[in-house]
């Protein structure tokens, strides 16, 4: 019996070990990417900038996502227009993808990045922001996901002076504007005269 007691403790301290061991493991794998980030990595591969995560615009996504969910329907314009939808998040640029179907997003971004018209709107030039949500359907248990890009307003450029460009060209040119034309304001002109 002695010899017993002293197995047992060994086996729980084998099992512990290997508890402890799995765990370690566990936890120093890497945690997965959010949307954000696993889309940003997309488009740096693809020679744009990041984009961060945007709380209007994750509101924007989530709406989407609900009323399609609610409707059980992929539509665009669940909600309305997209670019009224928008309105609130003060985008230059905007665009977004809707899907349904798989649960987790790793799924729904390659299948965006596998379709033509979604992968240009994950590379959206200027892009700077995105909302991303998804709501399962209560009637049909589908996963309804959508997607908001959005940049900023572009700067107009300044053109480049040139010596027309000058204050002293400029006022010539604005005086020159001004002023009709003796033979442009005539309606009838008889020996020299403007009638």
């Amino acid at each position: 019996m002695a010899g017993r007691k002293t197995v047992i403790p060994a086996r729980h301290s084998l099992l512990l070990g290997l508890v402890i061991c799995f765990a370690a493991a566990i936890g120093s794998q890497p945690a997965a990417a959010n949307p954000a980030q696993m889309i940003s990595d997309f488009r740096l591969k693809h020679g744009q900038k990041r984009v961060t995560l945007d709380t209007i615009l994750t509101r924007i996504a989530h709406d989407q996502a609900e009323a399609m969910a609610a409707k059980d329907k992929l539509d665009h314009d669940v909600l309305g227009r997209f670019n009224t939808r928008v309105g609130p998040a003060g985008a230059g640029r905007a665009a977004e993808n809707i899907a349904y179907g798989y649960d987790g997003f790793p799924k729904t971004l390659d299948q965006w990045i596998n379709s033509s018209g979604h992968r240009k709107n994950l590379l959206l030039p200027g892009a700077t922001r995105v909302g991303v949500a998804s709501v399962k359907s209560a009637r049909t248990g589908r996963t309804y996901w959508a997607m908001v890009i959005a940049g900023d307003y572009e700067r107009p450029k300044a053109p480049k002076s040139s010596p027309k460009d000058s204050p002293k060209a400029s006022k010539q040119a604005s005086a020159a504007k001004s002023k009709p034309r003796a033979a442009e304001a005539c309606r009838l002109k008889i020996l020299s005269l403007c009638l």
